[in-house]
């Protein structure tokens, strides 16, 4: 398991582990506990979209190591219910000096496509550490 090089509490809450990050891709695997599914006892759509938006970021991060990226716009389409362990890939499109286009796909444990997402991110310095809220810059 990789470090996402970046302090992300939230993805430490969920516990997605970072399997590949480099040349504009990314790998992250991800199992859903019960407290992260839904009324269906699948994984939550919410939870879905923020492995998309992580796999996407560090796909973007991969090229550009010592910037953040924030998230400007984010698509996503849920195809098949999420159960199980799942595998997220993301991929850098297109890049320009100061914005990243990505795409990411879900996939459950039989390699179903579970979700697909694009997005949209602009690269900022990268967070210092006990830089407290408030501390990023869009401009």
């Amino acid at each position: 398991m990789l470090d996402f090089g970046a302090d992300i509490p939230f993805v430490k809450e969920l516990g997605f582990a970072l399997h590949r990050m480099h040349g504009g891709e990314s790998e992250l695997r991800y199992e859903a506990r019960p407290q992260h599914t839904n009324s269906y006892g699948v994984m939550h759509g919410g939870a879905v979209m923020t492995l998309l938006d992580v796999a996407m970021a560090t796909a973007a991060r991969s090229d550009e190591p010592d910037m953040g990226v924030v998230t400007i716009e984010m698509k996503t389409s849920f195809m098949r219910p999420a159960r199980g362990p799942m595998v997220a890939r993301g991929k850098l499109i297109q890049r320009t000096r100061s914005m990243a286009f990505a795409e990411a796909w879900v996939y459950d444990a039989d390699g179903q496509l579970c979700s697909q997402s694009t997005g949209t991110f602009k690269y900022v310095p990268k967070a210092q550490p006990g830089a407290g809220q408030g501390g990023i810059s869009t401009d």
